[in-house]
C-alpha cells in the first residue's frame, strides 16, 4: 500500500506557477486574504487530502501521468477557454432522478455557477433514456442497468447550443464505454466540449450484494425497448452523493472524486460547502470593486 501526498511546499509553487503578473496579484493580497486561499494547500484540507494506492490495479499506477502545474495547463494548446459567443455551461440530465430531482440538480447548478464565476449555467430541459436514442444492457457484474456513454456523446453533440462552452450530460444509470469493458464513470470529447457521466457508482450501496438497483430476475432486452427504464430505482440523494457529484461535475467540465463526508442525512449537511463557496464568491466581488 502506498500513500501519495504533496506538501504546502510543492502545491504552493505548482498552483501560483512562475508567471510573474500571477507572483505579482498574489503578493498584493492581504495577509488575511493570503491565509483564506491557503488554507486549502495544508495538510488538513480536504482539498488536496492524501491518496492511498491499495494495489497495482488502482487507477493512479494502471494509468500513469506527468505532473502538471497551473502554467503547464494555462499554456496547453488543446485547454478550450470561454469567449463572449461561448459563455455557458448546459447541463443535460438524462432519465429519472427521484423525487429531490428539482432539488438535486440545482444544487448542481448553484455549485456549478459558484466554481466557475462568471460563467452562465443552464438546465436544458429533462430527457428519458428512450429519447437519447442509446444502446443498453445488463451489467453481467452487478446486474445493473447500463446505458452505452459514447452514443449519448453523440446525442449530446445534436443537442448541443449554438452558445454553448460545454454540454454536461448526467444520469443516475450506470454507463458503459464498449462492450469488453465493465464499466466507465463518465466520457468526454474536452475538445467538441461534450461530456456525460453517471453518479450511480456514487452511492455507498451500489456494490453491496443487496443493492435495491439490481435486477431481480435475468430479463431478455430488446434494444430500442426502453420500458426496462420505468421506474428504475434512483438512489436517494444523501450529502455524501451531493457532494461526491458535484465534484464529478467539476472533473468532467475542466478534466477528482470521493468525499471526505459519509454523512447519510438529506442535503442539510452539505450546507456548510455551499456557505463556503459563497464566501468565495463574496471575497471575489470585493476584489473587483
Amino acid at each position: 500500500m502506498q500513500v501519495i501526498e504533496h506538501p504546502f511546499a510543492i502545491l504552493h509553487p505548482a498552483l501560483l506557477s512562475s508567471q510573474e503578473n500571477l507572483i505579482k496579484s498574489y503578493q498584493q493580497f492581504s495577509s488575511t486574504e493570503k491565509r483564506f486561499l491557503e488554507e486549502g494547500l495544508q495538510p488538513c484540507s480536504s482539498l488536496f487530502s492524501p491518496i492511498t494506492i491499495h494495489s497495482d490495479s488502482d487507477w493512479i499506477p494502471e494509468h500513469p501521468e506527468n505532473p502538471q502545474d497551473f502554467q503547464s495547463f494555462y499554456n496547453s494548446p488543446h485547454r478550450r477557454s470561454p469567449s463572449s459567443e461561448n459563455n455557458t455551461i448546459y447541463i443535460q440530465t438524462i432519465g429519472t432522478f427521484g423525487v429531490d430531482t428539482e432539488h438535486y440538480v440545482e444544487w448542481l447548478k448553484d455549485f456549478c455557477k459558484a466554481f466557475y464565476h462568471g460563467l452562465v449555467v443552464k438546465m436544458l430541459s429533462p430527457v428519458t433514456v428512450a429519447t437519447t436514442d442509446c444502446s443498453f444492457r445488463v451489467n453481467s457484474n452487478t446486474h445493473n442497468l447500463q446505458l452505452h456513454a459514447g452514443e449519448l456523446l453523440t446525442f449530446l453533440k445534436r443537442r448541443k447550443p449554438v452558445d454553448a462552452f460545454c454540454i454536461v450530460g448526467i444520469t443516475m444509470i450506470d454507463l458503459y464505454p464498449k462492450d469488453s469493458w465493465n464499466f466507465v464513470f463518465g466520457q468526454a470529447s474536452l475538445t467538441e466540449g461534450v461530456g456525460v457521466f453517471s453518479f450511480a457508482r456514487h452511492d455507498d450501496d451500489f456494490y453491496k450484494r443487496n443493492y435495491a438497483g439490481c435486477l431481480k430476475k435475468k430479463l431478455k432486452l430488446t434494444q430500442g425497448d426502453y420500458s426496462v427504464f420505468d421506474d428504475y430505482f434512483t438512489p436517494p440523494v444523501t450529502s455524501t452523493l451531493l457532494l461526491r457529484s458535484c465534484k464529478a461535475l467539476l472533473h468532467w467540465i475542466e478534466g477528482e472524486a470521493e468525499s471526505p463526508g459519509q454523512d447519510s442525512k438529506a442535503t442539510h449537511a452539505f450546507q456548510e460547502y455551499k456557505s463556503w463557496l459563497y464566501k468565495c464568491l463574496q471575497m471575489l466581488e470585493v476584489k473587483k470593486q
